[in-house]
């Protein structure tokens, strides 16, 4: 009869692997509820104005302050990361990001919602760096790593997606108090489960750098107000330029003190490789665009086709499953062609499928925006996991918090600064009661967003072809 142990050993690697794909998967599904917080209250944003009594202007800072916040502080929660130990910090943000949404879905005043979507977007900084340097540090060949990213990327650019499905039908079937309250289950379960499945990763030496935090996010809120207020108060009015003015001189010095802190938040080694600089311009402009496809589409369909929620957010169904289709290929694709072809080709598909959008009109065809969406989701699908691979490639282990943090930053920074653009234009052009004026020239402003992502991955392969 054989030893006991020799029939025992393999049911607990097998158990063993079976728990840590569990982890993993719950550590997912928390990156899930992170993005698609993003967009989540995106269709029930009418029921939140008449609910507490919104302005017109301010209603966007319901999106744009949790943008901001998770953007700006997504640096430093890398760091933190890196120091404390990417478990701990990735709970540590979870707990705050559940704590919060509680706290919006029982606001009642629109400064109450909007603090609470900041501290959310506070709580989220944390935890999202933490997710993606465990699974670059964690995967035991490229082969897994690229199948990880690619789970990863599929949820980066379906989340948006999912969120508007998701918010339509909390909106409709409960009410819009749902959108937030929905994480706290979730963020629940991750905080039971997670402490049990994943094990903690080393912690490296080093300090916070207080100033580059304070710098970054105080520049990034600075340039996203002056933004959003330009409509109001004339692009070259006092607020206006004042607002552009404080951000820049707070970007200038966040440069200026990186290079001289002995741990920096931005670390410059992270950009001095042309492709990763490209790949951060080309997610910033990417996400841009499609957040602000969102926000005008969200409008299109509900105050010109009279949609409801729930129809609304059915209607961008054909997105993540377009999204999810292509991840179960792109992978492979990666290894046979590389990175760089492949973002070239789903950013011109983005291009093209924008640019119908521009001539959208009271009379356009439903098929028409269906196919948008749908080309959308296949060039998403197509790029996110890309990007990541360009972004993170040659990154050493102990700066895998800080690189992830930096490229997310770039994401939801670039989604907040593209939605503040998109929206100041729509808001310039706007008709009263005609949705397709302003659209027309809102759909413009995310066309050439997209345009930008295309002349940055061009721009890598251009660097790329001649090193060769």
């Amino acid at each position: 009869m054989p030893p006991i142990t020799a029939t025992r050993a393999p049911n607990s690697a097998t158990s063993s692997r079976r728990s840590g794909n569990t982890g993993l998967w719950l550590v997912m599904l928390a990156q899930l509820m992170l993005v698609l917080d993003a967009t989540v209250v995106n269709v029930a944003l009418p029921h939140i104005a008449t609910d507490l009594h919104f302005s017109r202007s301010d209603l966007s800072w319901v999106l744009n302050g949790y943008a901001v916040a998770f953007g700006g502080l997504l640096l430093l929660g890398g760091r933190i990361g890196d120091v404390v130990g990417r478990r701990r910090t990735f709970l540590i943000g979870v707990a705050a990001f559940t704590l919060f949404s509680l706290l919006g879905g029982v606001a009642t005043s629109p400064a109450l919602l909007v603090v609470a979507r900041a501290l959310q977007g506070l709580g989220a900084a944390f935890a999202a760096p933490s997710v993606l340097a465990l699974i670059t540090t964690n995967a035991p060949d490229e082969g897994s790593r690229n199948r990880a990213l690619a789970l990863f990327s599929a949820i980066a650019s379906m989340g948006g997606a999912i969120g508007l499905i998701l918010g339509g039908v909390l909106t409709d079937t409960v009410n819009w108090r749902w959108t937030l309250f929905i994480n706290v289950p979730i963020g629940l379960l991750v905080l039971v489960a997670v402490p049990r499945l994943v094990g903690e990763t080393p912690r490296r030496p080093g300090r916070f750098d207080v100033v580059g935090a304070v710098t970054a996010t105080g520049g990034a809120v600075a340039i996203v107000w002056a933004l959003i207020q330009a409509p109001d108060y004339g692009w070259l009015g006092p607020r206006t330029v004042g607002g552009f003015g404080i951000g820049a001189a707070l970007i200038g010095l966040l440069a200026f003190t990186e290079r001289r802190v002995p741990h920096p938040l931005l670390r410059p080694q992270l950009l001095r490789s042309p492709s990763r600089v490209g790949a951060l311009a080309a997610m910033a402009a990417t996400y841009g665009g499609m957040l602000a496809m969102f926000f005008l589409m969200v409008q299109y369909l509900e105050d010109q086709l009279h949609f409801t929620p729930l129809v609304t957010g059915l209607a961008f169904l054909p997105m993540p499953l377009s999204i999810f289709a292509m991840s179960r290929v792109i992978p492979r694709l990666v290894e046979r062609i590389g990175a760089v072809p492949l973002v070239i080709v789903g950013a011109a598909l983005r291009v093209v499928a924008f640019l119908p959008l521009t001539q959208i009109s009271s009379t356009t065809n439903f098929a028409v925006v269906a196919a948008a969406l749908v080309t959308t989701g296949i060039s998403a699908g197509m790029t996110f996991m890309p990007l990541t691979t360009l972004a993170l490639r040659d990154v050493e282990p102990e700066h895998a918090g800080a690189a992830s943090g930096l490229f997310q930053t770039m994401q939801q920074l670039g989604g907040a600064v593209g939605l503040a653009i998109v929206a100041s234009t729509f808001a310039a052009f706007a008709a009263p009661g005609d949705f397709t004026v302003g659209g027309r020239a809102g759909f413009w402003a995310a066309t050439i967003l997209s345009a930008l992502a295309l002349a940055a991955v061009v721009g890598i392969g251009t660097r790329r072809q001649r090193t060769a």
